[in-house]
């Protein structure tokens, strides 16, 4: 079965699953073999730019364009794929399905179109079991959830006698500017990790928030994890959330416990490695109970202890 995938968490499932995509989308990178395959998209978005002007330009390009992304119509009828995989939870983090269905007709290409939709674990088990019975790898499906269960009923029962008081509130941010509290399969992650998450259920969609709303809540705990930025980008943007007003006043702050997190390959993408993900968190809200994730994963931000003047109301 030849299949194309135009989602990174996607690609990562079906190489997971045995299969190796014959195309991919221009951010499929993992594992390094997908970076070589041929690339089917294209981004109208600079990725390398501040996350307030990547916001400005999603915004131009939805409005000028229809959407963010375009599919190389030549290059998708050149591998010719049984299936095309895409998604359906954000249509700017990647090619969504009814763009996808467009395509496949202009392509003249006779594909079916496999879209998933993830906002949990038990979606992403369903993911997984799912696409284990389009390309004929049930018994690897089988392993690789029963795989993942395991490592999450490990890390739950690390967690489950801490007292109330000792865990952390904690919002996750998947964008700077404007703020965004992760939503999704954060809070569940979180909840599993040994903290809780105030701002947002599992399930709810990433959005944008007053930053009253933030300084209200007040975190114990702070990440920064911004959509499709590795580590060292979101080091280099942190200034957009630690230099707003008050940001020095937060509990997290207070305490040091605000910290960058690799979005890119793991906040972000509802793939397998959501589970690293869980354990990475885990060492960040109890070192005492499980290993700091390496360096090239999640590290402290340092916040300025000066305390910003407020503006005038």
């Amino acid at each position: 079965m030849r299949v194309a995938s135009l989602l990174p968490s996607a690609t990562e499932i079906c190489y997971a699953l045995g299969v190796e995509p014959v195309g991919v989308s221009h951010e499929c990178d993992w594992p390094p073999a997908a970076a070589e395959l041929p690339t089917l998209d294209r981004s109208r978005v600079d990725p390398d730019q501040p996350s307030a002007a990547i916001n400005e330009q999603v915004a131009q390009a939805e409005q000028e364009h229809g959407g963010v992304y375009e599919i190389d119509l030549d290059a998708l009828a050149e591998v010719d794929p049984d299936v095309v995989v895409t998604q359906g939870v954000c249509d700017v983090c990647a090619v969504d399905t009814l763009l996808v269905e467009e395509a496949i007709a202009e392509a003249g290409v006779d594909a079916e179109v496999l879209t998933t939709d993830v906002h949990s674990l038990d979606d992403l088990y369903a993911d997984i079991e799912r696409f284990g019975d389009v390309f004929d790898r049930e018994p690897r499906a089988d392993e690789l959830v029963a795989d993942l269960r395991k490592r999450v009923a490990a890390v739950r029962e690390r967690t489950e006698g801490i007292p109330a008081e000792d865990r952390p509130s904690v919002a996750v941010f998947d964008w700077l500017d404007p703020v965004m509290v992760a939503g999704h399969w954060m809070p569940e992650l979180v909840a599993a990790a040994g903290g809780t998450y105030p701002m947002a259920d599992t399930g709810d969609r990433s959005t944008p928030r007053e930053w009253a709303s933030v300084r209200e809540a007040d975190p114990d705990a702070v990440v920064a994890a911004p959509c499709g930025f590795g580590l060292d980008q979101t080091l280099d943007s942190a200034g957009e959330l630690t230099a707003r007003p008050g940001f020095a006043d937060l509990s997290a702050a207070e305490s040091g416990r605000v910290y960058a997190m690799d979005g890119h390959y793991y906040v972000n993408r509802p793939g397998p490695r959501l589970v690293d993900t869980l354990e990475h968190l885990a060492g960040l809200l109890h070192p005492d109970r499980f290993d700091a994730p390496p360096e090239d994963v999640a590290r402290e931000l340092p916040v300025d202890a000066a305390k910003r003047e407020e503006p005038a109301a």
